[in-house]
């Protein structure tokens, strides 16, 4: 088994000690530090959304694997800046206003960066506003949002009808998840997309960021 491979490996048996020593160790093979990303972190974290997509895993073990993934991206992110290596595309992420759940927003944030994208992680109770300044002011090129009350829901339609007044609707892809909401509701509010758990939404986003 090659380093990426042991990378990978690592990652997926949630040991972050272990990934961050093999991302140095690949680094001293000179392996780039943009192919130990896409070789061994990503392809872990693939595997790790994977698992948890068909409830092999849980939140806990979902946590843990983020975890290790940090400890190799916080090795590597400084040389990939160096290097000038893009990510994959821009996500501003939140939950709406007047909802303060974060866990499903949180999940979502790790396996889409766990997918080579960047992530811009606007909190909770996040207004309109500060969805668009995220597609104005960093690029975002996908919104999305979290609701985990049947009372926010609401929210995600204001924001598609503020976004779309901004005249900002057509250079960005809309995202909706959370417990209450349904592929009938994205549609009915014209979201572009709608997944029931953070691996789906990660392959969402990779999908639209092609």
């Amino acid at each position: 088994m090659n380093t990426l491979d042991k990378i990978a490996q690592a990652l997926i048996a949630l040991k972050s000690v272990e990934v961050g020593s093999l991302v140095k160790a690949a680094l001293e093979e000179n392996i780039s530090a943009e192919e130990i990303l896409n070789s061994g972190l990503i392809k872990g974290m693939n595997e790790i959304g994977a698992q948890f997509k068909i409830g092999k895993i849980y939140v806990p073990q979902v946590m843990l694997a983020a975890r290790a993934m940090y400890t190799g991206l916080d090795i590597l992110n400084p040389i990939l800046s160096e290097q000038n290596v893009e990510p994959a595309g821009i996500v501003a992420i939140g939950t709406v206003k007047g909802d303060m759940h974060d866990i499903g927003k949180n999940l979502v944030a790790m396996m889409m960066e766990g997918a080579g994208i960047k992530i811009i992680d606007l909190g909770t109770n996040v207004t309109a506003d500060k969805f668009i300044d995220a597609i104005k002011n960093d690029g975002a090129q996908i919104v999305a949002m979290s609701a985990l009350l049947t009372t926010t829901m609401q929210e995600m339609k204001t924001n598609i009808e503020q976004i779309t007044n901004a005249g900002l609707r057509d250079q960005v892809k809309v995202m909706v998840g959370g417990a209450p909401i349904t592929q009938e509701y994205a549609d009915e509010i014209g979201a572009d997309g709608y997944t029931a758990d953070a691996g789906s939404a990660a392959e969402m986003a990779k999908e639209f960021l092609k």
